[in-house]
């Protein structure tokens, strides 16, 4: 979590920006974002030169070889004057970005011009990265060598003392984003690494799997599954696999150019070189993708709403609604094969909502899919950007049934206290949902007084499809006996007593 002292020094970088003259909050978190992807790059070299220096196996290089690759190299002109930092920045390396292909950078010819990386077929146009194609119409816009280095002292500083992993730097994005006026007037927050990791862990991904997110964001949960397979898989993976983890295995959609630069670099560092990552309105008629991959995880917006018009009829045709997390919901199904399999937050709203929308998706869960699990996480999961109560629903596309019976989980604790400090605490359930569910057979037997069970189909569909776990959980009273009134009456005279004494001998040292 970005602690206050973290906070102070990204709000000296964005006094130094503003200071400068760039007062629009959305520029301002674009050219940090270039920043530093820009060091990022360097970071990743020096990896590579590492893994190099130990094995002995040849590393593919992002910077060119030649002097002038070298230059535009973070490490090689941080400590420069600050009219050549601006130099090379604006006219060498964000040119470069711009141009990036496969991972690597172009080069400059004698005359300071850019040589056009080709492709084995000859061709210059493909092969780029998703972050370059979206880099196309993105401007450097710092304005004075002064402002450009104070804010890579500012930013190599943060990175050194304090930014410890790269879902760190995710939560950075969000503190900057919070200062957007519009920022989570849809309901977008970022989901935290905890928790995409659980999800992840329910779903098991493998190397074969085709993997959405069609509100990607910071491709938080693209992420987290490539972690996920490459930890599980990486020693066992064919070429073919490895060819399709660095490009097709990963694809996320958003509305919004910020987002999707971001998701690209972020799937970048982690050797995810071309992943699928598009602008796309998901839920509109834009979006006509059907049937085509096998895993599903997602944190839809919650509040927003869409032009009735631009909805695409196939989700409306499931639940007729203008409401976005019934929608994402019809468009999960759409977008999986059969077979494929989701896990994705929802608002409580869409568990119990009693409108017709509302009941209709949870219906279409219910009788035409296989509904698996829903995991109730308490309120503060969220915070500090969010308060709003969620649960986690986990299922299988089959287009022909097979609920028989669905498993929930009441989660009281995620390892982290429920307010806005969010701190580190020893209670935890997110170990113990990851292995009852799966051995969902040993839930069986499990009183609905526990913190965990299943509930048949049947009584589900009787229930009007809610899927609320106060709407089965038992609880158990434990009757408390008390002392006769008498005696706590006797108690309270005692005490009267004592303070009446203790008064009279401070009134007579007086």
């Amino acid at each position: 979590m970005i602690t206050g002292e973290i906070k102070n020094k990204i709000d000296k970088i964005w006094t130094d920006i503003w200071a400068g003259g760039i007062t629009n909050p959305l520029t301002v978190i674009e050219q940090l974002t270039y920043l530093m992807f820009i060091r990022s790059l360097d970071e990743k070299e020096f990896e590579n030169e590492e893994f190099e220096n130990m094995t002995g196996q040849k590393m593919d290089k992002i910077f060119p070889q030649s002097e002038i690759g070298q230059s535009m190299r973070w490490s090689k002109f941080k400590e420069k004057d600050s009219r050549d930092i601006f130099d090379i920045v604006s006219q060498r390396v964000f040119p470069a970005i711009k141009k990036m292909k496969s991972g690597q950078l172009p080069d400059f010819n004698e005359m300071g011009e850019l040589i056009e990386i080709l492709d084995s077929d000859g061709k210059g146009e493909d092969g780029r990265t998703a972050f370059s194609k979206y880099m196309e119409d993105a401007s450097f816009l710092i304005p004075t060598p002064q402002v450009l280095q104070k804010i890579i002292t500012g930013l190599d500083d943060l990175y050194e003392h304090d930014i410890e992993d790269l879902d760190m730097q995710g939560d950075l994005y969000e503190y900057m984003l919070g200062k957007l006026a519009t920022a989570g007037q849809n309901g977008q927050f970022r989901t935290p690494k905890h928790i995409r990791e659980m999800m992840v862990e329910l779903l098991a991904p493998t190397p074969d799997d085709y993997i959405v997110d069609p509100a990607c964001g910071t491709a938080g949960f693209l992420v987290s599954a490539s972690e996920y397979i490459r930890k599980k898989y990486e020693d066992t993976m064919t070429n073919e696999q490895w060819e399709n983890y660095t490009s097709k295995a990963f694809t996320g959609f958003d509305t919004d150019h910020t987002m999707l630069r971001i998701s690209a670099m972020n799937l970048m560092l982690h050797s995810i070189t071309n992943p699928e990552i598009d602008y796309k309105d998901s839920v509109s008629k834009q979006n006509q993708i059907s049937s085509k991959y096998t895993i599903c995880l997602a944190n839809p917006p919650f509040k927003g709403t869409i032009d009735a018009e631009s909805i695409n009829d196939d989700l409306k045709a499931v639940t007729n609604t203008k409401k976005t997390e019934l929608l994402f919901l019809a468009l999960f199904l759409r977008l999986l094969k059969t077979g494929g399999r989701c896990a994705c937050i929802v608002p409580d709203g869409v568990l119990f909502g009693s409108s017709k929308a509302h009941k209709s998706i949870r219906k279409e869960l219910v009788e035409n899919h296989k509904l698996q699990a829903v995991i109730s996480m308490p309120s503060g999961v969220f915070k500090p950007y969010a308060g709003v109560s969620t649960a986690v629903l986990v299922f299988t596309k089959t287009g022909a049934g097979g609920t028989d019976h669905v498993w929930f989980y009441d989660m009281k604790a995620d390892g982290f206290t429920l307010d806005d400090k969010r701190s580190e605490i020893s209670e935890n359930d997110i170990p113990d949902i990851i292995e009852r569910f799966h051995f969902l057979e040993k839930e069986e037997e499990r009183a609905r007084t526990e913190q965990s069970f299943l509930v048949s189909k049947e009584e589900i569909v009787s229930n009007g499809y809610d899927l609320s776990i106060n709407k089965y959980k038992e609880i158990e009273y434990i009757p408390v006996e008390y002392p006769p009134t008498s005696e706590i009456i006797a108690e309270i005279k005692e005490l009267q007593k004592e303070i009446s004494e203790g008064i009279h001998e401070l009134e007579g040292m007086l």
